[in-house]
C-alpha cells in the first residue's frame, strides 16, 4: 500500500508543472504521457484540486480548469517555483537517493551519483559528506530494460522463475519500473501469460530491446495493475485450504480467495505460494485452525513437518506426566 501511495504522490507533484508546460492538453493525451488511465488521471485531478498552501482558502488551493477535452492550471500555489531544501530536507533526500540507487533499474546510476554529489556539496557546510564511491557498473540486462521502458519498446527477457526453478524466454510490453518490498521490478504485459506481471530485476538473466513499440492493453496501464505479487498466476502453485470458522480472519491477512462456506462456518479457500517450504511453515503456524486439502506435495510437507515436531517433542520427554 505504501508503494502505491508514494507512486501517486510523486505523480501528483509532477502534474502541476506538466500541465503548466502543456496548457489545454486533453485528458487522454496527458494520461498516456503520465502512464495512467484517463479514469485515474481524472481522479488525480480531483485530488489535486483540493491541495495547496497552508490556510487552504480559495486563494491558497491549486486551481484547475479540467475536463476530458482540456486541462489547464489557473493557479499553481507556487508548485512551479524551484524547490528550496533545508539542510535537513536535503539530507533526507540524499539518504533516499542513496538507497534507491542500489535498486537495479530504478534510476540511471550515473545521473543518480551526479545528483548525490550535488546534494553533498550543497549541504557540506552543515553535514560532512561521506565518501562517495563511483557509480556502480550496471548490468547490461538492466540497461536494456531501462532503455526499453524509456523508449516504450517491447523487450525480450531471459527470466529465472524462482517458483518453478526454470529460465524462460518472455516478450514483454513494458509499463513502468516499480519498487516493491525492497526489490525493483519491471511491470509489464507478458505476451506469453497474457497478463500484467512483475519481473524482478535480479532474476532477469538477459534482455534485448526490440524494434517494435510496446503495446500493453489499455487497462494494463493502471498504476496498480500487477502489483500484487500473489496474483492468480497459473504458473505459481495453488494451495487449497480448509479454514475453521474462528480462523476466518486469516482471509483479511493473506491473499486468499474464498471458494466454499460450509454450514458450520468453516470455509475452503485457495492461495498461491512461491515455495513449498514457506507455505508449509505458514500453515503449521495456524495449528488446527487451517487444514491443507491440496496439492498432495503440500499435504505431505505439512504432515512430515508435523510428525518431525511431534517426534522431537516426545523425544524430549515433554509428553510425560509429572
Amino acid at each position: 500500500m505504501s508503494t502505491r501511495l508514494s507512486a501517486r504522490l510523486s505523480r501528483l507533484l509532477n502534474m502541476v508543472p506538466y500541465f503548466v508546460a502543456n496548457p489545454g492538453i486533453s485528458a487522454a493525451e496527458a494520461a498516456a504521457d503520465l502512464g495512467v488511465t484517463t479514469k485515474q488521471l481524472m481522479a488525480d485531478l480531483n485530488q489535486l484540486w483540493m491541495c495547496g498552501l497552508p490556510g487552504y482558502g480559495p486563494g491558497d488551493l491549486i486551481d484547475l480548469s479540467f475536463s476530458e477535452e482540456s486541462v489547464q492550471v489557473t493557479f499553481t500555489a507556487g508548485i512551479e517555483r524551484p524547490l528550496r531544501l533545508t539542510s535537513i530536507e536535503a539530507t533526507a533526500v540524499l539518504v533516499a537517493l542513496r538507497s534507491i540507487v542500489d535498486l537495479p533499474g530504478m534510476v540511471d546510476p550515473t545521473a543518480a551519483h551526479a545528483a548525490i554529489a550535488k546534494l553533498e556539496a550543497a549541504i557540506s557546510d552543515a553535514v560532512p559528506p561521506a565518501p562517495s564511491p563511483g557509480p556502480p557498473v550496471e548490468a547490461p540486462a538492466v540497461t536494456a530494460v531501462r532503455s526499453a521502458v524509456a523508449a516504450a519498446r517491447a523487450v525480450r527477457l531471459e527470466y529465472y522463475s524462482a517458483s518453478r526453478d526454470v529460465v524462460s524466454t518472455r516478450v514483454v510490453d513494458p509499463i513502468r519500473i516499480v519498487a516493491v518490498d525492497d526489490n525493483s521490478y519491471l511491470q509489464g504485459w507478458c505476451r506469453e501469460a497474457e497478463g500484467v506481471r512483475l519481473f524482478r530485476f535480479d532474476r532477469i538473466e538477459s534482455a534485448e530491446e526490440l524494434a517494435e513499440p510496446a503495446r500493453p492493453p489499455h487497462e494494463a496501464r493502471d498504476a496498480d495493475a500487477g502489483l500484487d505479487l500473489f496474483q492468480d498466476d497459473p504458473a505459481v502453485p495453488l494451495a487449497r485450504l480448509l479454514i475453521a470458522a474462528d480462523y476466518a480472519w486469516v482471509l483479511d491477512q493473506y491473499p486468499m480467495h474464498r471458494m466454499v462456506v460450509h454450514p458450520d462456518g468453516s470455509l475452503e479457500a485457495t492461495m498461491r505460494f512461491a515455495t513449498l517450504d514457506w507455505m508449509a511453515r505458514l500453515v503449521l503456524g495456524f495449528g488446527s485452525g487451517v487444514t491443507v486439502l491440496g496439492p498432495p506435495e503440500l499435504v505431505g510437507a505439512v504432515r512430515d513437518r508435523s510428525e518431525a515436531a511431534l517426534a522431537a517433542y516426545q523425544g524430549a520427554g515433554l509428553d510425560e506426566s509429572p
